[in-house]
């Protein structure tokens, strides 16, 4: 596999791709026809040695797909809906974009930091050990994190979801596996991806045991207090974890990458042909494969 760097999220209906400060998210309307938004985000942070800059890049980046996968389920979403409630949510702009971030961030909070905690107290009274009862707590939330991602794959809407997130994984490593983008070889490309999101929040659930068992705390307040302080901390070294997998096939990095790719089975599903060219559309509108697959003076990447 050859780092293409380049990433995605599956939308409504469509694929959204992007490669540095470029994106585009690619959709199929319901007439068929498949609508192409490309433009630029340059990110929350302009200085590019700040940005890069280990650990906070990853904090940085986590902030940033979140908004900006915010807007593309947005945009994607707002070909299926009615025109009136269509030019109502044109109207809201960025602050409903911000409101609804900050919204998403909280619900998250609550339900893997702050239910899994509440739930481990109850523990407390019989196991007297800290680091049993942080142990409980992560088990917890990783529990609920798969209930939760296996639950919703059974949403019909959600599933065509998890299909075009196929897609999106497939179009990457056919790239990366050194193939031409076309329908053929990606359908017969993984659906499954190291450097996936889901990968990263379940690396974030196992961090975060880690993290919170070195740390004893007696004050249950102040104990829920510190966990939500490190969420930054626990995100920068999760990023640097799926950075490194995404670039390495050290035999170790796979084994600790075995996990996530195995919970990709329930985030992603097999895509239609149809689904796979919106897919290739976005990532056309974005990247060179041409150009990276045949490398400096045609030599390969």
């Amino acid at each position: 596999m050859i780092y293409s760097g380049i990433g995605g999220q599956a939308v409504m209906e469509g694929v959204m791709m992007k490669n540095g400060e470029k994106y585009a998210v690619a959709v199929r309307k319901p007439d068929q026809e498949i609508i192409i938004k490309a433009s630029e985000y340059p990110g929350i942070i302009k200085n590019k040695i700040i940005r890069n800059l280990p650990f906070l890049r990853g904090i940085f980046s986590f902030i940033e797909s979140l908004a900006l996968g915010v807007g593309a389920l947005a945009f994607s979403a707002s070909f299926f809906e009615e025109e009136e409630s269509q030019e109502k949510n044109e109207k809201k702009g960025d602050l409903a974009m911000g409101v609804t971030v900050a919204i998403s961030v909280l619900l998250a909070v609550g339900i893997f930091i702050v239910l899994p905690y509440g739930i481990s107290l109850l523990f407390s009274k019989v196991v007297s050990s800290f680091l049993a009862t942080s142990l409980i707590e992560g088990v917890l939330r990783i529990l609920i994190f798969v209930g939760y991602v296996a639950g919703i794959s059974l949403m019909p809407d959600i599933k065509r979801v998890y299909m075009y997130h196929g897609a999106e994984h497939k179009c990457i490593n056919c790239i990366e596996s050194g193939m031409d983008l076309n329908v053929e070889n990606v359908r017969k490309s993984s659906r499954q991806h190291k450097r996936c999101g889901t990968s990263f929040l379940l690396i974030v659930m196992f961090i975060s045991i880690l993290i919170f068992m070195l740390i004893p705390v007696k004050s249950r307040l102040l104990r829920l207090l510190v966990r939500l302080l490190l969420i930054p901390v626990i995100a920068g070294i999760s990023f640097e974890f799926i950075r490194l997998a995404g670039r390495s096939e050290n035999p170790v990095i796979n084994f600790l990458s075995k996990p996530g790719l195995l919970l990709q089975k329930l985030t992603t599903r097999e895509p239609d042909d149809l689904m796979i060219e919106v897919a290739i559309a976005s990532v056309d509108a974005v990247f060179d494969w041409k150009a990276f697959l045949e490398g400096p003076k045609g030599k390969g990447p």
